[in-house]
Parts: structure tokens; sequence; C-alpha cells
């Protein structure tokens, strides 16, 4: 019975070792999984974080330029000792290769990210890394896939935005139907009613509270937000190759240095290397050519030049304080040589549908270069975009060619439109240049409607100085009055500090605000009917995340 008693007993430890031995090998085995699958997911990071960086720098053109490149990364011993007992590959047989999938053609698409209701467009892109541990007694490979999603958000697509900091307050109720973002901090300070429609986000905070710098006293009013505000949200920015401080920002309406490269970049995101036109003025001349799509080869004539643009006007800004001579385009007469003549159409077998106006005639002290658009309810078939260095002014109606459609949110008969400069004035239908020096009781508005975007300047908040917000990024030179409605439809974008019109806000005899009747323009949520020449702001979301088999380049 002894005898038999310990055969049993050796049997039971036989069993119980055997057993400890295979959950050991199991536990192991299941240690050394977890840790392969976070080196695959690491090598996979390596080449997010690379492409991530390119695409927001250079846009998904240098991405795609270098997708060998990122095939060829992986964690090494260079970056750390730890990964000199790790192998790599792309899934496919080859050690030292991640696999890295081109994203499909873009599609616009409604986001569901940060940035939900929004359109966009956006690429996919695949990452898969397997993962082997040399020196490991047992032979794990992991296998991890990642998803990202390279998004361009056109800028026109909110309602409101800032490349820096925002501030929105309001002497009378006010309505923001369309979505607003800043890439700083808002600060939400109105003294009557205000009312968000659509999201609200900020990469800082979103604050009840005005600018520290701001010393008008206690926020007065209230706030509604029909979608909850986000603070904390991921930066929106434009690829122009370096940091998107707004100072460099500005760039894209600059004329670009002797020697740039038109296709780095920031050359690409220039409005004065996109344009249709040039028009470019000195103190001795005036040129007009095609654009930079033929090298500025075709000249228009000066018979025909003069049809739409003069430079003989001048009047008083009263915000400045300077004489203003404007570079006038009659926009009007300007569609409807562009329509029938055989000069710039011999380059560009189409109507033109943008402007860049470069002013080179060095006016300083209390000279300011301009450029002004007149005779604008009728645009070009295909709309415009006029850009320039200089502040901009638009006198009178603007894309509303329809009487019945005045002082209303119908955009149905607008065409595309936008202006870029350092600035945009709004002159009403009664503003008479003989009139600019009276005080401001002698210079009265009338009720005015401009249908189209504004990527502008604006002075800052400085101590004691409100920058006068985004209720004021159009400015104004007349007293409007409660009776005098300004009808504005389209996205406000607040990109830079205003270089030339620099005068801070707030000051006497300037104007008196009108009624505003603002809507963010729908038709923006259509991309054959953003303005031409939309920047596009970008974004990288990150997708699915699946463990794979080995070998494996999908997921089931």
């Amino acid at each position: 019975m002894t005898m038999i008693m310990m055969a049993v007993a050796l049997l039971i430890l036989t069993g119980v070792l055997t057993w400890s031995s295979a959950n050991a090998r199991l536990s192991a085995r299941s240690n050394q999984y977890t840790v392969s699958v976070a080196a695959a997911e690491a090598a996979a990071e390596k080449v997010n974080s690379r492409l991530a960086s390119d695409f927001l720098s250079g846009g998904e053109g240098q991405v795609i330029a270098n997708l060998d490149a990122y095939r060829k990364m992986v964690p090494t011993a260079s970056d750390s000792a730890y990964w000199s007992d790790w192998e790599f590959s792309d899934a496919q047989g080859h050690v030292g290769s991640t696999y890295v999938l081109q994203g499909s053609s873009s599609n616009y698409t409604l986001l569901n990210s940060a940035y939900a209701g929004l359109n966009a467009y956006a690429s996919t892109y695949t990452l898969v890394s397997n993962a082997r541990k040399t020196n490991s007694l047992q032979n794990v490979v992991a296998g991890v896939l990642e998803e990202v999603a390279l998004v361009h958000i056109p800028i026109f697509q909110f309602a409101m935005y800032s490349s820096g900091d925002m501030e929105i307050s309001c002497g009378h109720p006010f309505t923001v139907s369309g979505p607003v973002h800043a890439n700083g901090q808002l600060y939400v300070e109105p003294d009557n009613a205000l009312s968000f429609q659509s999201s609200v986000t900020a990469v800082g905070s979103v604050l009840f509270q005005r600018d520290p710098l701001d010393t008008r006293g206690p926020v007065a009013g209230t706030v509604t937000y029909q979608v909850p505000s986000k603070g904390g949200q991921p930066a929106l920015t434009l690829p122009i190759g370096t940091t998107n401080t707004p100072q460099a920002v500005r760039e894209i309406i600059e004329p670009p240095p002797a020697g740039e490269d038109p296709n780095s970049p920031i050359g690409r995101q220039r409005y004065y290397n996109q344009a249709d036109m040039m028009i470019s003025v000195s103190k001795a001349s005036v040129l007009v050519t095609s654009g930079n799509f033929n090298q500025f080869a075709t000249t228009v004539p000066t018979n025909e030049v003069v049809l739409f643009l003069q430079t003989n006007s001048t009047f008083i800004d009263a915000r400045e304080g300077k004489t203003v001579y404007p570079i006038d385009i009659n926009v009007g007469a300007l569609a409807a040589w562009s329509a029938t003549n055989k000069s710039l159409r011999s380059s560009m077998p189409r109507t033109l549908n943008s402007i860049y106006v470069w002013d080179r005639r060095g006016l300083i002290g209390t000279k300011l270069g301009a450029v002004r658009l007149l005779n604008g309810a009728q645009l070009p078939s295909l709309g415009l975009t006029v850009a320039t260095h200089d502040p901009l002014y638009v006198l009178g109606n603007y894309n509303q060619p329809l009487a019945a459609n005045l002082g209303t949110a119908n955009t149905s008969t607008a065409l595309p439109a936008s202006f870029a400069a350092d600035s945009v004035t709004i002159l009403s239908t009664a503003w008479r240049d003989v009139n600019s020096a009276l005080l401001l009781t002698l210079r009265l508005a009338a009720p005015t409607t401009v249908n189209a975007a504004i990527l502008a300047g604006e002075v800052d908040t400085t101590l004691g100085f409100y920058s006068g917000g985004m209720e004021n990024f159009p400015r104004f030179l007349e007293s409007w009055g409660a009776a005098n409605i300004f009808t504005y439809n389209g996205s406000m974008v607040k990109m830079f500090p205003s270089l030339y019109a620099t005068n801070v806000w707030g000051q006497t005899n300037v104007y008196n605000p009108p009624t505003r009747n603002w809507t963010f323009d729908t038709n923006f949520n259509t991309p054959t009917k953003l303005p031409p020449l939309t920047p596009s702001l970008q974004v990288v979301s990150r997708g699915r995340w699946a463990t794979l088999a080995p070998n494996h380049t999908t997921a089931p």
C-alpha cells in the first residue's frame, strides 16, 4: 500500500510539475506577446509621428513624397540600445520595414471627431508593423495596425476662426450661427445676450471673462451655447513649413521674397502664387498680367486695364488718421471685361476668379496704400477672391445681384467670394469720399449687404485698449445707427496682427455701430461653393487601432 501511495504521489507531483512548467511557458509567452505588441506599436508610432509632422508642416504632398522613407523606418539601436535585440517587419516578409498604405482619394465628408459638424477632406493611411524579440526563448511575433486620417478643413467652414486668441463681445443681442474656433484662448465676454448655435472650440480654454489686458470692467451679458463648448482641442494649422504663429501665417498674403520656391510649403500657400491675375502698382506705373500659372507672361493692355482699374482717388480713414490712396477695382466692369477679353483668355481659357494686388508704391507717414472694391454687386461668373497685403475697403453692396435678396440671409444668387487682406473695412452704399473728413454726424451710412468670406488681420488687445473683438472684425467709418443694417453672410477668419492699418479700436469720431444682421454662409459647406483659393486647415485624427496575426495587413 505504501508503494502504491508513493506511486500515486509521484504521478500527482509529475502532473503538477508538468502543469506548472506549461503554465510558466504560457505566462512567459503571454508576457512576451504583450511586450512585442508594445514594440510593434512603437514602430508604427515612429512612422506616425514623422508622417503627422510632414503633413502639418508641408501638406499631404510632402507625405506622399516621403512614403518610401516611412516604409524604411523602424526603431533602431540609434534610438535606444533597447532596440538592438528586436526585429521589425512589414508583415510582407521585408525585415527592417513598416507597412504604409497610402489613403484612397480624399472625400468631402462630415467629421465626427473633436470638430464634429464640419465638412472636410480626409485621407486615411494604414500603418502595420510586426515585432519579434530576437533573443527571447520563445519565437513570439506580434502585429499592430494603426489608421491615421489626414484631415483638410477648408478655413471658411467656420463662422469665426482665429489663429490665436479670440474675443467675442457684443453691446447688442448677437447670434453666431456657424462653428467657432480659436487656436488659443477664447474669451466670451458679452455685454448683452450672446448665443452660439453651433460648435464652439478652442485649443486653450473657453472662458467667460475678458482678456486680462482688457480693462473695460466685468462682463455684463449672458451667453447661450446650443452645443456645449469644448476647450483643450487639437490645433488647426496651415502647412506653411514653420510654426503657425499669427505673425508667420501672415506670409500667405504677402508677395514672396526673391528666390523663394513657389512649390515650397509656404510658396504653395501664398495667394500671390495662386491667383489668376496679378495687379502690380508702383508710383510710376500699373502693370496687370496673368498669374504665376504661366510665370506672369501675359500682359493686359493698358487700354483694357483702365476699364476696371483706377488709382486717382483719395479719402480719409478716421480710425487710422491717414489719407488713403486706394487702388480702385470696379468689380462689375472687371466681370464684363473678363467674360469677353482676348488678352488674359489667351493663356487662361475661362473667366478669372482670383486677383492678387501688389502695392509697390511705398506710401508712408500719413499716406496709406489700400485696395478698394467698387460696384461689386455682380461678380465674374466663377466668383472672385481678391487678395492683397494692403488694407482692403469694400464700398457698397457686394456679391448680391438680386435686389430682392439684399438685407437677407438668402445667398442663392451669390457666387463664391472672399477677401484676404491686412484689414477689411466696409463703406456703406451712402459713402462719399468727399465726406470722409467730416464729423461723424455727417458721415451717415445706409443699409448694405456683403456676401463674402473675410481673411484678415486685427489690432490685438493691449493694456487698456480692447481689440474690438470679432463683432468689430469688419471695420466701419460711418454713423450707422439702429435703422441702418449691415447684412453680412460669410465667414470671418482672424489670421494675424494688422501690419498697416494698426490704430486701436474705440476712438471717438470713427463710427457708430450698425445693427448687425450676420449669418454664416452655409454655401461654404458645399465644396463647389467655397471661395476660390480657400486655404485648408490641417489636423491629424487617429482612427482604428488593432492587433493583427503575424504577416497580415488587414484586421478581421
